[in-house]
């Protein structure tokens, strides 16, 4: 079968953020490969097509393609990823089908302070906030309280986030939010930092989705902060990637798990994740406060999502056999529609 592995490629210059933010813009052709790969195991025939800067020639080359299926790798479009939404609506709009979420379930797990009205709303654990725009006074927390974390608004693989994300008094916090604008161009969304546990939950299927075993990041003793940096993510050469040591399963009680369980599925289903994502929460006091919900997340052979997937008995090639699938099951409900 022809399957399409699609993927954003990065700009000679990035558009905001700092010079080291490559890194994981540039992995995005490695995930690719590694799923162009594992569908090559599957005996598909799996083409790369990359988009750039120009979206009717990435249409014009899958239209040549004419492939069955398409795995959409696409985390935004040209260096921009609030644009990640808009890659899927493309798809969805030029008749392709696609794997992953749709866009609107990207769109608002992209945008982490809209995530979090969501989860309060209905109820759901996640650490207090504020968010503060480009262009606007801030003056009070409110009923925040010292330590915060600062992050930018509407960034995922940890961009923007080092160890002086945490500020402890008015001064740092001030500091860190004009970081955040001035080098991101967009919100500081401000929290209460839970000094717990850091733990990954992954979900992969749907109606309902399926709870892979939870990850634990352990952070060793020594680092600036026991926090998943983008140093830590990323920079494989730094104290605080070598300090932060990823544990699946997390060693959790049968309480833990089942609330883990429960916040994680229904996090899923609230912003309507499709064929798989990952939640990050923080476990503080037996209470798992969501982090923020990716809807897609890294699936490399060894990020998060394929690790969790491998403790639960699921191989590399069987997971993307899996999501593949799902996607193929979608194109032939549609074809059965009247």
């Amino acid at each position: 079968m022809k399957v399409a592995v699609c993927y954003n490629r990065v700009p000679p210059k990035l558009r905001r953020g700092e010079a080291a933010d490559r890194i994981s813009e540039e992995g995005a052709a490695d995930e690719a490969k590694a799923v162009r790969r594992a569908l090559r195991e599957l005996g598909h025939d799996a083409e790369l097509i990359p988009l750039g800067s120009d979206p009717g020639k990435f249409l014009t080359a899958l239209r040549t393609a004419k492939p069955a299926a398409v795995f959409n790798l696409c985390e935004g479009f040209w260096g921009d990823s609030r644009k990640e939404l808009h890659v899927a609506a493309l798809l969805e709009l030029a008749g392709f089908p696609y794997s992953g979420s749709t866009p609107l379930c990207l769109g608002l797990s992209q945008d982490k302070a809209r995530t979090k009205d969501l989860l309060v709303r209905h109820k759901l654990p996640t650490p207090p906030y504020t968010l503060v725009e480009p262009g606007t006074s801030f003056h009070a927390l409110n009923d925040l309280v010292f330590p915060l974390i600062v992050k930018p608004r509407s960034e995922d693989a940890s961009l923007g986030i080092t160890h002086e994300s945490i500020v402890e008094d008015t001064a740092a916090l001030h500091a860190r939010i004009r970081y955040v604008h001035q080098t991101y161009h967009q919100g500081a969304l401000i929290e209460e930092f839970i000094a717990g546990r850091e733990i990954n939950a992954a979900v992969l299927g749907n109606d309902p989705g399926e709870p892979l075993p939870p990850s634990e990041i352990i952070f060793q003793p020594g680092l600036p902060r026991a926090i998943v940096s983008y140093a830590g993510k990323w920079l494989e050469q730094s104290q605080e990637y070598s300090g932060t040591v990823p544990v699946c399963p997390a060693p959790l009680d049968q309480q833990e798990a089942e609330r883990i369980r429960d916040v994680t599925l229904k996090a899923y289903a609230l912003l309507g994740c499709r064929d798989y994502a990952r939640v990050d929460m923080r476990l503080r006091d037996g209470i798992p406060f969501i982090l923020e919900i990716n809807a897609n997340p890294d699936i490399s052979p060894g990020a998060g999502l394929a690790r969790a997937a491998a403790a639960h008995g699921l191989p590399y090639p069987v997971l993307i056999g899996r999501i593949l699938d799902m996607t193929l099951f979608r194109k032939e409900q549609q074809r059965a529609r009247p």
